[in-house]
């Protein structure tokens, strides 16, 4: 009978101590992310107003005790009507893209050589990968505004070296701000996509080398689709957070570089326009929840859970 009861108790405490577990992210996530994004819908579906705050509340006194609620959709209507929001929308989503795309070429051999050097040398590779991360984001960012301006450190070694005789003009224009994200948002690519490609087993490139399969196409039929789990994840690691990027494409664009980003802060600040800046901040993330949907989806049916 004491052992059922010990049995029992110990039952509940495991019980408890697992929904504590589970209930501290939930909670996490519930009072930084559900309740400001919430914050944001409203003020999305409310009235600019020359005012403190500079929208109108949804509940108005219409007089004899009577209350009345006044929803505005016509800031969601005129994302869709106004090509400065689908430009910048469409800027940003071409500007992640080519981002990715970037760092998955540069940064799947870094992830690759790091995975398959001898195991003494890959903690100092990875502390390499990660050492950018100790400087402060902004002075790396104007750091590059040294290297890449008229007479900056790279146009002055390409002179030196006779490589160019007229300076290169690559800050504030797109190539800059390719730059800056690539070297910003590598390591988000490579860690993970690292983390991937170190698990593989490598009794399958073994087999396959006694089979006569060469070394490149082991790398196709073998190591790249059992790493994808990692290229997914570390893409949209990258892919997420460019869209919403504002330091790089203001420090290092031209005036021709328009992303979400800038936009959200002309209408925030310059406009004082909040329920419009909500409504693009809203949308922009419903737009980001679907390549997360895409990689959950891909991460189920890898797994055999989808339906």
């Amino acid at each position: 009978m004491k052992h059922w009861q010990k049995s029992s108790e110990t039952s509940a405490l495991q019980h408890h101590s697992y929904r504590l577990i589970i209930g501290v992210p939930w909670a996490w996530l519930a009072l930084f992310f559900i309740l400001p994004f919430c914050f944001v819908l409203k003020i999305s579906l409310s009235e600019a107003a020359l005012a403190q705050p500079p929208y109108l509340p949804w509940f108005r006194e219409v007089g004899q005790g009577l209350i009345t609620i006044k929803l505005n959709i016509g800031n969601y209507l005129r994302l869709m009507e106004d090509s400065l929001y689908l430009h910048s929308l469409l800027g940003s989503m071409k500007v992640a893209a080519i981002s990715t795309l970037l760092c998955l070429i540069i940064g799947y051999p870094m992830a690759y050589a790091i995975a398959q050097t001898d195991e003494r040398w890959r903690l100092p590779l990875l502390m390499l990968v990660i050492l950018p991360f100790w400087t402060s984001f902004l002075i790396r960012v104007y750091a590059w505004i040294g290297i890449l301006k008229n007479n900056g450190l790279l146009n002055q070694a390409l002179m030196s070296l006779g490589i160019i005789d007229q300076p290169l003009e690559i800050l504030h224009t797109p190539t800059a701000v390719y730059i800056g994200i690539v070297y910003s948002y590598l390591p988000f690519l490579v860690l993970p996509l690292y983390a991937t490609l170190v698990r593989l087993d490598p009794v399958l490139l073994e087999a396959a080398a006694d089979l006569g399969c060469r070394p490149f196409k082991q790398f196709l039929t073998i190591t790249l689709p059992q790493s994808l789990p990692g290229v997914i994840a570390g893409s949209m690691l990258v892919f997420i957070p460019v869209m919403g990027e504002f330091v790089i494409p203001d420090l290092l664009g031209g005036p021709d570089t328009l992303m979400v980003g800038k936009t959200l802060w002309m209408e925030f600040f310059n406009n004082k326009d909040w329920p419009m800046a909500s409504a693009l901040a809203a949308l922009l993330l419903l737009i980001l929840i679907i390549p997360f949907m895409v990689m959950r989806y891909y991460e189920a049916s890898s797994s055999g859970d989808a339906p």
